[in-house]
Order: structure tokens, then C-alpha cells, then sequence
């Protein structure tokens, strides 16, 4: 069942060499350095493979070995692999001439990679003439930043099969990714074959549909990506039940296939909360023998019972025989520990332990099964709750949770291993916008308030992909690339600025489409979603290079049939515009909507006394809307230069309003575009003009207003519903460029 995914580009994409520049190579992750030559190499079946020592190279050569089958014969040439003790870890130096390649490593990685690099440039810049194919003569030294370069998959929520996960370990590969952290299990499915426990997969892999499943099959109305896959059906004791498992023989082969293609797997069994597939089998495993919802999660095992540890040990001695990889990810995030007050073994425990309260029980339950963790001969993952009540110093923290931002640093002050994915940046089930690409790019992994002596306890990162709303391999794709092009790129360490990343783009979306993914097409831009017009106006659609764009002007959704874009669209009246990039082989993008109204200038208000800056105004209360703002609840009055949020010390959840006169330096059509995460609102002249209320990610909803030069009231509203915020607000007059809004911009009288 392998399929070399890689074989698959070089058989469908076609692409010419053009100017020579480090850019237009197109290799991602970035390398560290790169020296065009004169001349180019062209690989083919009669190209020879050799090594000047056994071993290290034996998974390289596979690789070139495979990329060999059902090219023609041409001119001898050679690559050659030798070993060089002083480059580092996963580092290679590659030299291609136009008779030899060589190769140079000192370790497996360091081989693997440079012959992905191989693969990149074929993809990207070489073309296919008889089967063979013309690399670029260059010389590239490389070696990554960081040792944990990482894609988490939940496959809990909704299951992706085996085979899919072969495709998926190729794509890692492909972009130098060496960690595959595979979520098995959480509520909703327990997806891993136990030996001990056959009841966890013979029932807690399926369940009748639940409410996610519900939203997904709604969204699937107009998007057929969001189709639950019949595939993952099947008829238990008359009933129809989602689902599917991997067999522990199954899990030894992908296993086997993820470290041939450089990649290690490091599973997560989720413990103590997260834990109903497993808690609705044995209900003993809780505290109170039932199974039921408590204030935010569901009841997790009970720490407080030698049978929840025998149960737990059981299974992490499977998981410990079927990985080789030195961690285990035990979990421990958002557990309910309220379940373990006023229990008579909870309250023995913290006598018996010196327990001080609920989170020392939580690190308890940790600490233990970290010890037994070692005797297993593997280490400790665990979300960064493991904090709470204390860590142990040879744990590893998987730091999340964005809005404890003094997290990492209390890691790496008590000397723990850190590996960074916060929710910000790293959470690719997070919808995506114009902006979530340059997002990803802005990641720090070293940021997050560490000094320089702390910073060497940060392993590296990864990106984070919750399946609730991602049902289906099509769904899946779209939702990680081309993020993970971007992720690749900042945790190989060599990136450069995001313009250049975004000119690379172009032959890499090629690659993409050749690999048949479904990844998401760039933003169309140049238009907002309500614009507004005096007599007429042109539509001008700023579109990726190369992309093919369709559209209809009576608000329809378009089909390929729809007339193509090829100039602006004059527009003169009242009406809805709908526009759509189509892909390769047909493949619909998402749908853009421009509404336009006629409208007339809106007048400016006279103040007798302008002051610079805007009135703050702060809510620490938990809201679902904005109109549920109540001034009762306000704690905190301030003066502020712009769109700040001057509270120290804010709460988890909260709200906030900026109120003021917006100055308009001259008469014209003024857009405005509003991201948030969770939800705001812009009034301009006591009027709502961009609506992007509710909790969600950080998304951006736009407007326009035509605006005569003065002052025009202005209110900002805004919610934080928890887990991190996001609140910035863009303006533009006319053609001019965006920019944020400035202490420039505001008066109060």
C-alpha cells in the first residue's frame, strides 16, 4: 500500500528553470546558505548511488532509490554520500555539479533531509524531459534551528485511517518535519488497539453522531469538504455508529514507515481528563462511580485509587511496547478537579501526601505516572497544566495556553524542557483569513518573555490540529496547508522575511497541486465585504499570480461556468458581487462577497474642545455579545492614545469599549477592517459599520464609509471570552494603502 507520494509531483508537474535567485528556488524550509554554480545535473535511471560507509545513509538512499523506478536511462552520473564528523545533528552539506552529486552528513537526518532538499528542487525548479530530470547546479550547507519540529493530529474527534496517515507522514517529511504527535484518544473515540482493555476499541472507538458532528453535516450543505466519509461507518446491534481504530499491528507498520521518512511518532494517551470513551466503559474510574458533565469538561479518572493507577499502567505498557520513541504524552490539560472534592479517598490521599489542595492532587497523578514513565525507559509530555501544583524537573512542558503567559518562563526558570505551541499561532483548526498565513510566519519560539540563558530549554514547536470541525481528509488539508509551509519554515530556523516567503509561494502551490492537496488558495484582496459608492465605481480584484478567478454580479455563488475576471468591474448600482479562485482539475476556493451601495457623503460634527485620544472603558465579566455590555459591571476608566487595553492585570474574561471622534483627514471612502479574537464591533456616527461580534478565532470582517474631512463619533466595543486575544483595526482612504489606526487618528472633547 506505500505509494511515493513524491513520484506522483514528478509526474504531474511541469516547470521551467527561469532566473537563478535564492527565491525562486523555492526550497521550504529555507536552507542556511545557498551558492548557485554553472550547469545542471539530470537524474535518471542510470544515475548510480554509493556511500563511503554503511548505515547512516541506509533510509537516504531508499528515498533516491525509489525516486529512480520508471525514469528512462541517460548519461551516467553519480551521488555520492560521505560522512563528516564535524557537521551537527540533522545538518548535511550538499553539492550538486554537473556530473555528481554529493551528499555529506553525520547522522541519518542529516542525509534524509538533504535528499528532501533534492526533492524540492526537482518539484519546484527542474522540468521533465523523457523522464529524467535537470536539477540546478548549487552548493547548500543547512542544519536546522530547532530539534522538535512538530504536527500534532487529534484523531479522536473525527478518525483518519491508516493509509491516509502514510500520505500524511509523506507530506511531514516532504517539508523536514521530524515529530508526528498522534492524539489517540479523548472523549469523543478511543482510536488504539489495548490487548488488556478490548472493550475500549470494541465500543469507545464508536459513538452514535454527536453535536459536533451535527455543525459539520450543516456546514456540508454548501461545502462538501465537511461530509462525514461513509467510510467511517458501520452497523453495531442494529445502529448506525461513527468511528474506526488502528490495530496494534497497524501501528507498528506506520510506526516503522514514519522512521524510514525521518519522522518519530510520539503518541498521547490523555489522562486524567479527557477520558469519557474510557470513563463510560469503566465508570469506577471516576471519583464518584458516574459519568457526567461537571462546570467545563467532562469527569476525569480519580487519582485518589490504586485501580485507576492499575488501569493506567496497563494500557502506557502497551503504548510503551508499540513506540519507540522516548516520550509518551500523558495529557493532563483541562481536567475537572472539582470531581475529587469532598471524596473520602481524595481526602485520604492529601492527608496521607501533605496534599495542599486539588492541583497538588493533579500533581500527583503526574508525578506517579512519570515515574512510571521511567521505568519504562520513556520521559513525560504533558500539556502546561502540569505547572499547576507543581512540576517535576525532568518532565517536558507543551506550552498551549496563551493566555498564561508567564508559563514557559516558570518552565524554563525550574530547568524544564519546553516545546511551543501556543493557541496564537500554532492552532491550525483555527479558521484562517487574510492574515493567518503571516501569522504563523510572525512565531517566535524563543519569544514569550525568555531571556537568553532560558531560551536554550525551548526544544522547538509545532502546530496543533483539533479535529471537532474537521471531519474528512479534504477538510484536513485545507486546514493545514499552506500553514504548515510557513510553520516548516520557522522552526527550521532560516526564514527570512514574509514577502520573500510569499514570492517562494507561487512554485509551491504548484507542488501542492500536483500532490493533489486541498490547501486553501491566498485571499482575494482590493475590495472590502460592505463597500459603498457616490456615482460609480471599478471593483478591482487583486488575485494570487496565475490564479484563475470567477465571479457573478447577481450574488450568486459562482460556478466555473461564470465569466472569468480580467478586468475591473464597473459598478454603478446597488448590487452583490460573488468571486471564486479555481484551482487544478476545477478544485473551488472560498467564496468572496463585495456588496456595494450607493451612498453620500456622511457630514462631519463640530467640537468645541478636541483633545487627543479616545475613552476606555473596561468590563471583567464573561459576554457572548457586545449589546450585553452593562455599564454595571464596568471597574476600570481610562484615557487611551488608540485601540490599548491598559489593564495590567486583566481577567480571563472581559470586555472593553473605546469611545471617542474618529478624524477623517479629508473628504473619500473610508474601509475599514476589524480583526478580533473573540468578538467585536465598530460604530462610526452611532451606527454599526462592521459587525465581527460573537466568540471565535481572530478573524477580520471589513466595511467602507464615505466620510467628509472632520471629526465623526467613533466607538470600538470588544470581547475576550478566554484562551488569548486578538484586536487590531486598519483603515484606508480611497487606493491608499492600509494602515493601523494611530494615536493621530483619535480626539475626545
Amino acid at each position: 500500500m506505500k505509494i511515493n507520494n513524491f513520484s506522483l509531483v514528478l509526474g504531474l508537474a511541469f516547470f521551467l528553470i527561469v532566473k537563478s535567485t535564492f527565491a525562486q528556488l523555492s526550497i521550504v524550509p529555507q536552507p542556511q546558505s545557498l551558492k548557485l554554480l554553472s550547469g545542471t545535473f539530470i537524474f535518471s535511471a542510470s544515475t548510480t548511488i554509493s556511500a563511503n560507509t554503511d548505515g547512516i545513509f541506509s533510509i537516504a538512499i531508499q528515498e533516491l532509490n525509489l525516486l529512480k523506478k520508471d525514469r528512462l536511462k541517460g548519461t551516467p552520473n553519480k551521488i555520492s554520500f560521505i560522512k563528516r564528523t564535524d557537521l551537527k545533528p540533522e545538518a548535511y552539506s550538499l553539492r550538486i555539479d554537473p556530473t555528481q552529486i554529493t551528499i555529506a552528513a553525520n547522522d541519518q537526518s542529516g542525509a534524509f533531509w538533504a535528499v528532501e532538499t533534492l526533492k524540492q528542487l526537482a518539484a519546484t525548479n527542474a522540468f521533465k524531459t523523457k523522464n529524467t530530470w535537470i536539477l540546478p547546479a548549487s552548493e547548500i550547507n543547512d542544519r536546522p534551528k530547532f530539534s522538535w519540529r512538530g504536527v500534532h493530529l487529534d484523531v479522536s474527534r473525527h478518525f483518519f485511517d491508516i493509509d491516509y496517515l502514510h500520505r500524511f507522514i509523506d507530506r511531514l517529511a516532504f517539508y523536514k518535519f521530524n515529530k508526528f504527535h498522534w492524539h489517540l484518544t479523548d472523549d469523543q473515540g478511543w482510536r488504539i488497539e489495548i490487548k488488556k482493555y478490548p472493550e475500549l476499541t470494541a465500543k469507545g472507538a464508536w459513538r452514535k453522531l454527536n453535536n459536533q458532528d451535527s455543525a459539520c453535516l450543516k456546514l456540508a450543505i454548501t461545502n462538501p469538504d465537511y461530509n462525514i466519509p461513509e467510510k467511517h461507518f458501520k452497523m453495531i446491534d442494529g445502529e448506525k455508529m461513527y468511528g474506526g481504530f488502528y490495530t496494534q499491528e497497524q501501528i507498528k507498520e506506520l510506526v516503522s514507515y514514519a522512521a524510514g521518512k525521518g519522522i518519530e511518532i510520539i503518541p498521547e494517551i490523555d489522562m486524567p481528563g479527557h477520558m469519557q470513551a474510557a470513563t463510560r466503559l469503566f465508570p469506577w474510574l471516576t471519583s464518584t462511580g458516574s459519568v457526567q458533565k461537571e462546570k467545563n469538561f467532562t469527569d476525569p479518572i480519580c487519582p485518589c485509587k490504586e485501580t485507576t493507577f492499575e488501569f493506567a499502567e496497563n494500557i502506557f505498557k502497551e503504548i510503551a511496547q508499540l513506540f519507540p520513541s522516548k516520550y509518551i504524552h500523558l495529557g493532563a490539560d483541562e481536567v475537572e478537579k472539582s470531581s475529587w472534592k469532598n471524596i473520602p479517598e481524595c481526602e485520604a490521599l492529601m492527608k496521607r501526601e501533605n496534599l495542599k489542595n486539588i492541583d497538588e492532587i493533579q500533581s500527583y497523578f503526574v508525578k506517579r505516572m512519570e515515574k512510571y514513565f521511567h521505568s519504562l525507559g520513556k520521559e513525560l509530555i504533558g500539556w502546561d497544566e502540569i505547572l499547576d501544583g507543581g512540576i517535576s524537573p525532568t518532565a517536558t512542558l507543551m506550552y498551549w495556553r496563551t493566555w498564561v503567559p508567564t508559563a514557559p518562563k516558570h518552565a524554563a526558570e525550574k530547568g524544564n524542557p519546553i516545546i511551543m505551541t501556543p493557541g496564537e499561532y500554532c492552532y491550525f483548526d483555527a479558521q484562517q483569513d487574510g492574515h493567518s498565513l503571516q501569522k504563523v510566519y510572525s512565531f517566535n519560539p524563543v519569544g514569550f518573555g525568555l531571556n537568553e540563558s532560558e531560551q536554550q530549554y525551548v526544544l522547538g514547536g509545532q502546530a496543533n490540529i483539533w479535529t471537532e470541525y474537521i471531519p474528512s481528509e479534504q477538510r484536513l488539508e485545507y486546514m493545514l496547508f499552506p500553514r504548515m509551509l510557513a510553520m516548516s519554515e520557522v522552526l527550521w530556523g532560516h526564514q527570512q522575511d514574509f514577502e520573500t516567503f510569499s514570492r517562494k509561494m507561487d512554485r509551491q502551490f504548484a507542488v501542492l497541486d500536483a500532490m493533489r492537496i486541498n490547501y486553501r488558495f491566498t485571499d482575494l484582496k482590493g475590495f472590502a465585504e460592505n463597500n459603498v459608492f457616490l456615482k460609480s465605481a471599478y471593483l478591482h480584484i487583486e488575485a494570487p499570480k496565475n490564479a484563475v478567478v470567477h465571479y457573478t454580479t447577481d450574488g450568486s455563488v459562482p460556478k466555473i461556468s461564470a465569466p472569468k475576471y480580467t478586468k475591473p468591474i464597473y459598478i454603478d448600482k446597488t448590487q452583490t458581487i460573488r468571486a471564486v479562485i479555481f484551482g487544478a482539475n476545477g478544485r473551488m476556493g472560498d467564496v468572496f462577497t463585495a456588496n456595494y451601495v450607493q451612498t453620500g457623503y456622511v457630514d462631519a460634527v463640530s467640537l468645541k474642545n478636541p483633545k487627543p485620544g479616545l475613552n476606555f472603558s473596561y468590563y471583567p465579566k464573561f459576554y457572548k455579545a457586545v449589546n450585553l455590555i452593562s455599564e454595571a459591571d464596568k471597574t476600570k476608566t481610562a484615557t487611551t492614545a488608540a485601540i490599548e487595553i491598559p489593564v495590567e492585570d486583566k481577567a480571563g474574561s472581559f470586555a472593553t469599549r473605546h469611545q471617542g471622534y474618529f478624524y477623517a483627514a479629508e473628504d473619500g471612502i473610508y474601509s475599514f477592517f476589524l480583526r478580533s479574537d473573540d468578538g467585536s464591533v465598530l460604530k462610526i456616527q452611532n451606527k454599526t459599520l462592521v459587525d465581527n461580534d460573537g466568540m471565535h478565532f481572530a478573524i477580520e470582517k471589513s466595511a467602507q464609509i464615505a466620510l467628509k474631512k472632520g471629526y465623526h463619533p467613533f466607538e470600538l466595543l470588544f470581547l475576550e471570552g478566554g484562551g488569548g486575544y486578538t484586536l487590531q483595526l486598519e483603515y484606508s482612504v480611497g487606493t491608499s494603502k492600509r494602515k493601523a489606526v494611530s494615536a493621530s487618528d483619535f480626539v475626545v472633547e
